[in-house]
């Protein structure tokens, strides 16, 4: 079996959504067979959902869409997976490559409503009530922090304009969170994905289309985990070379805990520095990467012009105690290691590097 070639396929269903992408195979979690294409339900309007402890109510599908930029693509590449792009007003998220050969392009083809970023990185409380959507998305919470000189909640709520916090990301950026929302936050998973594709097409009166969708992506899901069955886990080692300015030491970013760790898991491994949290990643020094035992070597790539194989030579050759130096195991990913609809690719592709299953 090749898994890469899950991957290609799983990219062409996301985006296709095509009846014939389906296998029927079962939840690898619970061991029961996903909802049948086209069990769900249409949406019934009005629709009141909890979201983050917040009553929405939604009297017909929104269709015109602010995406705030909160430096993800987890949401604009769940619209585009669901063939939402027409709901989208104006979109702020975007990422130098993908993992998806398409995705790219379909984010630069979304209307941006000439907004511009603030100093924070996000769009400005003026710009967003100007605009006038009739739905404001954040992928976490802080994107509605008039700290940062955004609009709150509160503020779109009085000018007739409704908000939505993706629901693994309530605790982040609110200190007041619900004690469930911050313990949805601390043990977030791929799951997390499959609940912002749920919770959009309920919203958009797609559910059938989010049901088909995570259907196809957990059955990718599950031949890599028959793949892997019964092997020795490998020791994963997630490092973005490009995101230096998040390591306090000018080292390579190291992606762990949480979603990252779930990931890798699935891959039949073990991410080197599991469970760890954002500040300690951040600390990681020299020293902890020359000790870690490393036998795949997971290059992430955050613009067009980086190049994994470079990476990958430089690292081994100063690091050259890792086994994945001494065997020149590597493997790289881009946005299907983050929240969103490409998870699946990410797992494929490490569990190829780790396992040599072709």
């Amino acid at each position: 079996m090749s898994f890469r070639k899950i991957s290609l396929t799983a990219a062409v269903c996301l985006l296709g959504l095509t009846t014939a992408c389906s296998d029927g195979a079962a939840d690898p979690d619970t061991g029961t067979a996903p909802p049948a294409q086209g069990s769900a339900t249409e949406t019934t309007y009005p629709l009141t959902i909890d979201n983050c402890g917040r009553e929405i109510t939604f009297e017909e599908p929104p269709s015109r869409v602010l995406l705030l930029n909160g430096t993800s693509v987890a949401e604009v590449e769940s619209f585009i997976a669901l063939g939402l792009e027409d709901r989208i007003l104006a979109n702020a998220q975007s990422y130098g490559v993908s993992d998806d050969p398409d995705m790219v392009e379909k984010i630069a083809a979304l209307p941006t409503g000439g907004l511009s970023l603030n100093e924070n990185f996000e769009v400005p409380r003026e710009q967003v009530l100007d605009l006038g959507p009739d739905l404001v998305i954040s992928t976490w919470a802080g994107g509605f922090d008039a700290a940062t000189g955004s609009a709150t909640r509160d503020q779109l709520a009085s000018a007739g304009i409704n908000s939505f916090v993706t629901p693994v990301n309530c605790a982040n950026g609110d200190p007041g969170a619900r004690p469930e929302d911050q313990q949805r936050y601390d043990e977030q998973s791929v799951e997390a994905s499959f609940e912002l594709l749920h919770a959009l097409g309920e919203i958009f009166d797609v559910p059938d289309r989010a049901a088909a969708l995570v259907e196809q992506i957990r059955a990718d899901l599950a031949e890599v985990a028959e793949g892997v069955e019964g092997a020795e886990p490998a020791n994963v080692l997630v490092v973005y070379p490009g995101m230096a300015m998040m390591n306090n030491n000018g080292l390579p970013a190291v992606f762990a805990g949480g979603l990252y760790d779930d990931i890798t898991e699935r891959a039949g491994a073990v991410n080197v520095f599991a469970g760890s949290t954002g500040p300690e990643l951040a600390d990681i020094n020299i020293e902890a990467l020359a000790t870690a035992d490393v036998d795949v070597l997971v290059i992430g790539l955050f613009q067009e012009d980086e190049h994994g194989d470079e990476f990958a030579r430089e690292l081994f050759q100063q690091f050259p105690a890792w086994e994945a130096s001494r065997t020149q195991t590597y493997t790289t990913v881009s946005d299907s290691f983050y929240l969103g609809p490409l998870n699946a690719v990410a797992v494929a592709r490490i569990a190829d590097a780790a396992h040599g299953l072709q």
